[in-house]
């Protein structure tokens, strides 16, 4: 069983949000998406990562973790697994027009497209009450978009989980149940 997580200033967690290149709607289709959830998984299988909430939005994710190292091998890591996925997809499928979007002149590595923006938007989260919000923040984020209702009735994020909800095909599973609360009666 893996360790519980007690967040505090020692083991912050870290509320991310990782835009695409220039907000392109990139997470439209029902697959793009599936294949974003897939990848962030086997982000979070390859370096340690606690996935605790998240939502995917066209053109954002936004998610709450742990930091197992630091918080730019977390995002190296989120945004490297989850672009190569993506990128690999449209080849495969000669979506030239998307990558045609997403290219830039060559880097460093030969690179030839970039799926996310460069900038960390990344927010340490020290106590519960503001983890809390975020997770809050994260499950309303479709219904401010007016994609759903209710955070329960949008596919793409923890909020079921969290309500105690779950799905049989839930896209992407969390860690809430390795969250080691201060205060009994916090898990929602």
């Amino acid at each position: 069983m893996a360790h519980r997580f007690l967040i505090s200033q020692d083991s912050p967690a870290l509320f991310i949000t990782i835009v695409t290149k220039d907000r392109l709607p990139v997470f439209r289709t029902d697959r793009m998406k599936q294949i974003l959830c897939a990848a962030i998984d086997e982000a979070r299988r390859s370096a340690g990562i606690l996935i605790f909430a998240y939502v995917i939005m066209l053109d954002h994710i936004h998610a709450l973790t742990n930091r197992p190292s630091t918080t730019s091998d977390v995002l190296r890591v989120l945004k490297g697994i989850t672009a190569r996925r993506v990128i690999d997809y449209l080849k495969a499928n000669d979506y030239c027009r998307s990558l045609a979007k997403l290219q830039h002149q060559e880097r460093n590595r030969n690179y030839r497209y970039s799926l996310w923006q460069t900038e960390k938007n990344v927010l340490p989260v020290f106590s519960e009450g503001m983890f809390m919000q975020k997770v809050n923040y994260i499950h309303q984020n479709p219904v401010r978009a007016g994609f759903s209702e209710t955070p329960v009735d949008y596919h793409w994020s923890s909020a079921r989980v969290w309500r105690g909800q779950q799905l049989e095909n839930e896209p992407l599973l969390v860690d809430n149940d390795l969250i080691r609360w201060r205060r009994s009666g916090r898990r929602r």
